[in-house]
């Protein structure tokens, strides 16, 4: 089976079994008849991927791999806060009139900042570092800038990534791992998704600083099932797993900016039946 389906299964029996509930207290999201959205929660939930065994898809349902790269892409590359420049309708709920979002996400990633070096913004200093001082401990990315949020149509569920390289014994190229930290995640509707994302995210990284990709980190504050998700969820883990998909890059591309979800090819990725009607509290 995958292993993304054991880790995945593992924590959604935990959070059932052993989270904590929000019912009854004071919290934000609504569902779409008004009604405050309850959660089991658990905190400091903590999964490690390593990429170089296999892609962490889930196969108990199908996760849309290019829409996942699509996303990520809008954030790291295009660096956009409109929904008018990503391909799904995930954003819809956030944005304006005009498409924005906000100083939110994307937003960040464009901002010019001064460094010894010059003016970068946080990917680029991100590909300079690997490249230049790939063993610096300091090559990370924080969107969650304290004097934007009040611009935020929705602050940053996850909000930061540490690179680390490594040096593996009887390997000729680096390894690069990283830490994607998440303040807050739906888990049903989100956390495969975050998963697989920051998997190529981290993997073309990696091809473009001639690196190979290593482990994903995954830190979650707030690990949560939605009141009216545990049904759906109980039925999902219930599934029987299934090998992991094959998923590779286009290797020709030696440049960040260049990758577009065409350079994705994915093989042998068989999975349950899609749930469909998700509830969203918003």
């Amino acid at each position: 089976m995958s292993k993304a389906d054991e880790i995945f299964i593992a924590m959604c029996r935990d959070i059932i079994d052993n989270g904590t509930s929000t019912e009854g207290e004071k919290v934000r999201p609504r569902w779409e008849d008004g009604t405050p959205a309850y959660t089991i929660k658990k905190f400091g939930v903590v999964n490690r991927y390593d990429l170089r065994e296999e892609f962490p898809a889930l196969t108990l349902r199908r996760t849309a791999l290019k829409s996942a790269m699509d996303e990520i892409l809008w954030i790291w590359q295009k660096k956009s806060n409109n929904i008018h420049d990503l391909h799904s309708h995930i954003w819809d709920s956030w944005a304006d009139e005009d498409g924005s979002i906000g100083k939110a996400y994307g937003y960040q990633m464009q901002v010019q900042h001064q460094y010894k070096e010059g003016m970068m913004d946080q990917v680029d200093r991100v590909l300079f570092d690997l490249k230049n001082n790939p063993y610096s401990r300091r090559i990370m990315t924080n969107l969650y800038v304290h004097q934007d949020l009040h611009e935020m149509n929705l602050y940053p569920c996850a909000y930061s990534v540490t690179f680390n390289v490594t040096k593996e014994p009887g390997k000729d190229r680096l390894t690069l791992n990283a830490v994607l930290n998440q303040r807050s995640q739906d888990t049903l509707a989100a956390n495969n998704w975050n998963v697989c994302q920051y998997a190529i995210l981290l993997m073309m990284i990696a091809q473009v600083c001639n690196m190979e990709a290593g482990v994903l980190l995954h830190v979650i504050a707030d690990c949560h099932i939605y009141d009216r998700h545990i049904p759906i969820i109980e039925e999902l883990i219930a599934r029987e797993p299934l090998p992991a998909p094959t998923v590779r890059l286009n290797p020709e591309i030696k440049d960040f900016y260049q990758f577009t979800t065409d350079d994705l090819s994915v093989e042998n990725y068989v999975t349950g039946p899609q749930i469909k009607n998700i509830p969203i509290a918003v």
